[in-house]
């Protein structure tokens, strides 16, 4: 029986779709190391709780088969942002990501000298310690 869980999960995987925009951080590339983990013999796999296991694969079964979205469809593809679904796969993309971070970078680095040249400015300088007088 848990030769045709992992098989089942396979095929999920297979049809899960990948989002090269987001390399690694989207949820096609952790289904897919989840299932990876889970299944560690292959179909050999001894599950502990197979109706949990069900239970999974058919919530990921539903989500990936659009099934919610059929049910309760959307007025508008925006956000309460106001923002498109292109203009947020932008804003989530890996390129985006990398120039948020080098600001981030660039702003931690401006505080940290800021911080560090008036640490050295406030600092008075120490007098030289006279040896004790015998």
């Amino acid at each position: 029986m848990s030769a045709t869980r992992y098989r089942r999960f396979l095929k999920l995987c297979e049809e899960w779709p990948r989002d090269e925009m987001k390399k690694g951080r989207d949820l096609g590339t952790f289904l897919r190391q989840r299932v990876a983990s889970a299944f560690r013999e292959g179909e050999n796999t001894q599950i502990a709780d197979p109706e949990k296991c069900d239970q999974m694969y058919e919530s990921l079964a539903r989500i990936n088969g659009n099934v919610y979205r059929q049910r309760f469809p959307r007025v508008r593809d925006t956000s309460f942002t106001g923002i498109t679904t292109e203009e947020c796969r932008v804003l989530l993309s890996e390129s985006m990501q990398q120039s948020t971070d080098e600001e981030k970078k660039g702003l931690w680095k401006t505080l940290i000298n800021r911080f560090s040249f008036k640490a050295s400015e406030d600092v008075p300088e120490k007098a030289p310690e006279k040896a004790p007088e015998k």
